[in-house]
């Protein structure tokens, strides 16, 4: 039987639709399942502040407490990438902030994952902690704090250290390079394993990670509260390739963690959306930095022609 021109494009198209398809599937299998961010056990320094007088910042230990919550953590990590012992096809990569209360937590962590389901770990600098300046004399940072408070928590640079915007450029860095290192399949996984990252790192730049992925503006990080010691944020991959908070965590979580009802909204969508997908009901993409944006050209030429047609007067200060 001949086919005629149009069942002939039909086809064409089918099988062009099975190739993208199958594409979309090999790269999805090529990404992480979840990606979990893990702060540092209690440190000296969070039990008593004075240890920043004397001790550097990154050689601050964990405490017995510290150590235990690793420990914890490390068993809470291995039942979720396990998926509660089901999955019996998991591997996990670790990335790890140089300081030592990370260092410890990870080895502490490691306890519970055999040598055959860790495929790989690498020290990373641009994830450690804010750098408060060296030394901290504790009357000297209250000062400083109080200052930050006034100034903005996000811009405010501490003397001879970093603002948070510092560590959000270090940490941009950093996602960059994750990036590539999935694409280019650095971390030498088999697509038919399901990789688990968890990065261990500190609370602000847990926070600051977050902020850059989700595309989240400054106002919306500063609402933003610290994960306590050990805690995880787990951002998992949806059925379309995204990735969303709202697949592991409860929206009870979500909001104790800061996130606004616009920003739990585009997570539950996220959870479902197709990777590079719009969400145009996500206020801060265009609605918050616009008032009233004309829905067609119309409506442009409409606005422009009451703005440029109003006088002078009426733009003038009372």
């Amino acid at each position: 039987m001949i086919q005629t021109q149009t069942q002939q494009q039909q086809q064409q198209e089918d099988e062009e639709q099975n190739q993208t398809q199958n594409q979309n599937q090999q790269q999805r299998n090529m990404l992480p399942k979840r990606i979990i961010l893990v702060r540092h056990g209690e440190s000296q320094g969070n039990l008593d502040t004075s240890a920043y007088t004397t001790t550097p910042d990154h050689k601050i230990p964990l405490t017995d407490q510290g150590i235990a919550q690793a420990r914890r953590c490390g068993s809470l990590l291995n039942n979720l990438v396990s998926s509660d012992g089901s999955s019996q096809n998991y591997r996990v990569y670790f990335y790890v902030s140089p300081y030592e209360r990370t260092r410890s937590t990870l080895r502490e962590i490691g306890r519970s994952f055999s040598k055959k389901r860790i495929i790989g770990v690498r020290e990373e600098c641009r994830i450690r902690e804010q750098d408060f300046g060296n030394f901290q004399v504790r009357d000297r940072m209250s000062k400083i704090k109080e200052t930050r408070e006034r100034f903005g928590r996000f811009y405010y640079r501490f003397p001879e250290g970093e603002s948070a915007a510092d560590v959000f450029d270090r940490v941009s860095s950093f996602l960059e390079s994750l990036w590539r290192d999935i694409d280019l399949n650095r971390l030498q996984n088999d697509p038919s394993q399901e990789l688990n990252l968890i990065i261990i790192s500190h609370g602000l730049a847990s926070r600051v990670f977050l902020m850059k992925w989700f595309k989240w503006t400054v106002e919306q990080f500063e609402h933003l509260n610290n994960p306590e010691n050990c805690d995880l944020r787990v951002m998992q991959l949806g059925q379309g390739g995204d990735y969303s908070l709202a697949i592991h965590h409860t929206e009870e979580e979500l909001i104790e963690w800061g996130l606004s009802p616009e920003m739990i909204a585009d997570q539950k969508w996220r959870a479902c959306a197709n990777k590079g997908e719009w969400n145009e009901k996500c206020p801060w993409y265009l609605d918050e930095f616009f008032d009233n944006l004309p829905d067609s050209e119309d409506d442009v030429r409409k606005c422009e022609g009451e703005f440029f047609d109003a006088p002078d007067s009426a733009f003038e200060s009372p």
